[in-house]
């Protein structure tokens, strides 16, 4: 796992960028409850921050999709299964969040 590249690496730039931005949400959600702003208006920044965290996580799921579980199903094996058993329990952790 730690000796390949990871299946977003294409597009590392792009997820940094994004994830920038979520940080910059967050900063903006403390600044919000330390001014004592109205609780919906936190709530919906609390919202949309975590919308933008939910489609980084998309995007480098369907990356190691793509990339990670895919190679691996191709060299089969036990490779395989467990790169399927991964992404099952990424999905499943994703799903509960």
């Amino acid at each position: 796992m730690a000796d390949t590249v990871p299946g977003y690496i294409d597009h590392k730039t792009a997820h940094l960028k994004r994830l920038r931005r979520v940080e910059g949400q967050v900063r903006g959600l403390h600044r919000m409850v330390e001014e004592e702003t109205y609780c919906i208006d936190v709530l919906t920044q609390i919202s949309a921050a975590t919308r933008a965290l939910e489609a980084v996580a998309l995007a480098l799921l369907e990356e190691h999709l793509q990339h990670c579980v895919t190679d691996a199903v191709r060299a089969g094996g036990d490779e395989a299964d467990a790169k399927i058993k991964e992404a099952s329990a990424a999905i499943a952790r994703l799903v509960r969040s």
